[in-house]
């Protein structure tokens, strides 16, 4: 048998040993990777180390065991694309800890965790206290995932029965003193009023600005060439004054469209267009005040 062969079928004994060797060991030593990774790491590893420090072993048969320890991986996850049955041969299952409140003993043997252990996958989880936990389950890759109980569950605006406008990803609309126009029309917005949103902001032009994000509610952040005058503690108090009223009015508005009495409804929005009125104004004044 030439070296090549007897280095294939070396490889191919050795992957075996070793994908066995790692599923006995179980789920808790391959945290975040798959048995495949866990086991081509170890080995490509140990051939490369071996490459290094046995010079009377030919090169050729050193990267032929590393492409052979490469290509198993890929060859057997596509055979678990292919079968359901194979896939959880070669994976195994998501192992169940806890379950309606109960810790399964016989689980945790099974993946051989002591209760130090899980007690640590539960507080990375900000779950303290095993009273708060209604299930956690091992997952394939030995992460656990879990659920708290419903009791303890941060309450969500959903849970309160509030109407939430959706926010989407926010976009970026200059970089370098340069408008992008897509983005901008993106969100329906035009040139125009992105230089009045970044004069507000202490730009003169848009050759000032660094760069401008805008979310989905026309909020622009924005950040200029020339730092040092927004930094100033004025100019400072004044963008959190604006910041604060711009806060207020979407706040009313918010409400405004919560409420159900048309007569409360109009006072909300009037207030909220008194809002949008003095930050404006005091956008001009702080425009002035950098100018001067």
């Amino acid at each position: 048998m030439t070296d090549l062969g007897n280095v294939f079928i070396r490889g191919v004994v050795g992957f075996i040993v070793l994908f066995i060797l790692a599923r006995i060991m179980g789920k808790k030593h391959i945290t975040d990777m798959t048995y495949y990774e866990y086991i081509v790491g170890i080995a490509i590893g140990s051939i490369a180390a071996e490459l290094t420090f046995s010079p009377h072993v030919r090169m050729s048969n050193f990267l032929f065991g590393m492409i052979i320890w490469a290509i198993f991986p890929m060859v057997l996850s596509k055979l678990e694309l292919k079968s359901f049955r194979f896939r959880s041969l070669s994976e195994g299952e998501p192992t169940v800890l806890i379950e309606n409140g109960n810790i399964l003993e016989e689980n945790l043997k099974k993946e051989n965790l002591t209760v130090d252990e899980l007690m640590i996958h539960l507080r990375q989880k900000d779950a303290f206290k095993l009273d708060d936990v209604e299930s956690a389950v091992m997952e394939k890759s030995g992460l656990i995932s879990v659920m708290k109980k419903s009791n303890v569950q941060p309450l969500t605006p959903k849970d309160a029965g509030l109407v939430i406008e959706l926010d989407h990803s926010p976009q970026i609309v200059m970089i370098d003193g340069n408008v992008l126009e897509k983005s901008l029309q993106d969100y329906g917005y035009t040139k125009e009023w992105l230089l009045a949103e970044v004069t507000k902001q202490g730009a003169k032009r848009f050759e000032d600005v660094f760069l401008a994000q805008i979310d989905s509610k026309g909020n622009v952040y924005v950040d200029l060439y020339n730092d040092q005058q927004s930094n100033m503690p004025e100019v400072k108090q004044k963008l959190l004054m604006a910041a604060n009223i711009k806060q207020l009015q979407a706040d009313l508005i918010q409400i405004s469209m919560q409420v159900t009495d048309a007569k409360t409804k109009e006072q909300f929005k009037a207030h909220a267009k008194q809002m949008d009125q003095l930050f404006h104004e005091l956008s001009a004044h702080m425009v002035e005040t950098s100018s001067t």
